[in-house]
């Protein structure tokens, strides 16, 4: 029989610290072998930090961690590796890639490269990237055999997950740490990870998860509430789960005279936004689309709906001229023909994007006001200085959306709700006549997500908006969305 009391891991004492920043002080949790955690908290209480300080990725200054589950597995199998530690038995994944080309081993694949089929075959596909057929029963929750040829570069956001975690579970890990793993998925795929979860506490492997109170898989056995670095409470699942929800309190105090000042009227200047007839893209054998039409008008508010690969990320693609299959199609961008002489830098320029996608690609030394003025240049990534004028009016929209305190810090360190409310600033900068929100509410906690969705149904009662906001969360959807276009295998639904 297993002793189910058998210590596993041990945090005594610890203090952390990252960069410049203590982010835990004297902190004390012990894990017992057969013991399955999930982590809770509101975002920037820790919870991130703690997964990365167990893999060994911030400096300990005090106190110690305690691998114990290392040391049992050196007394049961015969290592002869030099360099093994306890970090070969720990997989860890967390919210962003970290994809390589095949050609110059780098991890910028930029934005445009998923929809370009030269770039893309510079990128592995899941199978070169898996190391084989990924097709093993406790992947089959996953669903990874029908992405096998594809590359990378071209999954959706929620089928990249599935791939990192298979990656993961390949590894064959003694512990398996996940952060906030239900995001970016549908609900068909959250059920079927739910379900995996389960399967791998079954097969011997220790959980530890960060989701939010509402998603926790039931071979779950014990929580831990995290708040501003301070353990707040350890319970064990069941008298966790009789706690009242934690009430939201939502202060969204947008200065709307400010707001009014700051936005210049709109003259209309389009009769129609966007016109796809009987859209299709194809890549080989893949049909991604298939006959989509759709009218998108000035300042109609849609929800774009699908579940994970329905084609929503390349009908995005479509419209911010990142896909060059767009000129084989019937398609109308702001009432000009794509092909029309009007070039890349035309359509991006009336567009204003939002995407947690795309905080992989500001370089780590970018703060959060450059990333806001990078919103002119139309370029992802973009470190341009900027005129004192775009400085200026970079800083307005930060302070309008209650940031401003945070425009000199980096934006790879700030909390991720001040990231995504930094991209919102970012798109908002040229007041672009099309907004397009492709999940922006990843990685949020629940207050987190209701501030920033009232902030933007404050922006769409005051300022002229045509919006196509992108989620697998209902709730999520602003008041100020009134139509729906759902995909469905690459087909639209209306």
């Amino acid at each position: 029989m297993m002793n189910h009391a058998a210590p596993f891991l041990s945090l005594e004492h610890i203090t952390v610290r990252y960069l410049d920043k203590t982010l835990f002080t004297g902190l004390n949790w012990a894990i017992n072998t057969g013991e399955q955690w999930a982590i809770t908290g509101p975002g920037g209480s820790g919870k991130s930090a703690l997964l990365n300080t167990i893999t060994g990725k911030f400096n300990v200054i005090n106190g110690s961690i305690h691998y114990h589950f290392s040391d049992t597995y050196r007394q049961q199998h015969t290592i002869t590796d030099p360099y093994f530690s306890y970090r070969n038995l720990i997989a860890h994944i967390g919210h962003h890639h970290a994809f390589r080309n095949k050609s110059n081993i780098t991890t910028d694949f930029y934005y445009q490269q998923r929809f370009n089929s030269m770039d893309a075959e510079d990128a592995p596909t899941v199978r070169e990237y898996l190391e084989g057929d990924g097709d093993t029963p406790l992947l089959q929750p996953l669903r990874i055999a029908p992405l096998l040829n594809k590359e990378l570069i071209k999954l959706s956001n929620g089928e990249t997950r599935r791939v990192m975690i298979a990656k993961a579970l390949l590894q064959n890990p003694v512990l398996l740490m996940l952060d906030n793993p239900y995001s970016g998925l549908d609900i068909q795929a959250r059920k079927d990870f739910s379900e995996m979860v389960n399967k791998i506490i079954d097969n011997g492997t220790t959980v530890i998860l960060v989701t939010s109170p509402t998603e926790i898989p039931e071979n779950i056995t014990h929580v831990l509430t995290l708040d501003e670095g301070q353990i707040t409470g350890k319970y064990i699942r069941e008298e966790y789960l009789t706690l009242p929800i934690p009430e939201t309190k939502i202060h969204t105090n947008i200065d709307e005279e400010k707001l009014r000042a700051l936005v210049k009227p709109v003259i209309p200047q389009f009769d129609t936004i966007i016109r796809m007839k009987q859209v299709k893209v194809q890549y080989g054998e893949h049909l991604i689309l298939d006959d989509v039409n759709w009218i998108v008008k000035p300042n109609e508010k849609w929800a774009l709906l699908g579940h994970n690969g329905a084609g929503k990320s390349t009908l995005l693609s479509l419209i911010t001229g990142d896909n060059p299959q767009a000129y084989s199609n019937e398609l109308y961008l702001f009432d000009r023909k794509r092909g029309s002489g009007e070039s890349i830098w035309d359509i991006k320029r009336k567009i204003g994007f939002v995407s947690p996608e795309l905080h992989q690609y500001f370089k780590a030394g970018s703060n959060c006001l450059q990333v806001v003025v990078s919103g002119f240049y139309d370029i992802i990534g973009s470190t341009r200085a900027g005129s004192p004028e775009q400085l200026e009016h970079a800083a307005s929209w930060m302070d309008i959306l209650g940031i401003a305190d945070h425009m000199k810090l980096p934006f790879k360190g700030v909390p991720e709700s001040v990231q995504r409310l930094t991209l919102l600033a970012r798109a908002l900068v040229k007041e672009p006549p099309l907004l397009i929100f492709d999940e922006p509410c990843q990685g949020l906690d629940v207050q987190q997500k209701e501030h920033f969705k009232q902030v933007i149904d404050t922006l769409c009662n005051i300022m002229d908006l045509t919006l196509i906001f992108v989620t697998h969360y209902q709730e999520e959807i602003p008041s100020a969305v009134t139509k729906v276009l759902k995909l469905e295998k690459g087909r639209s639904i209306h």
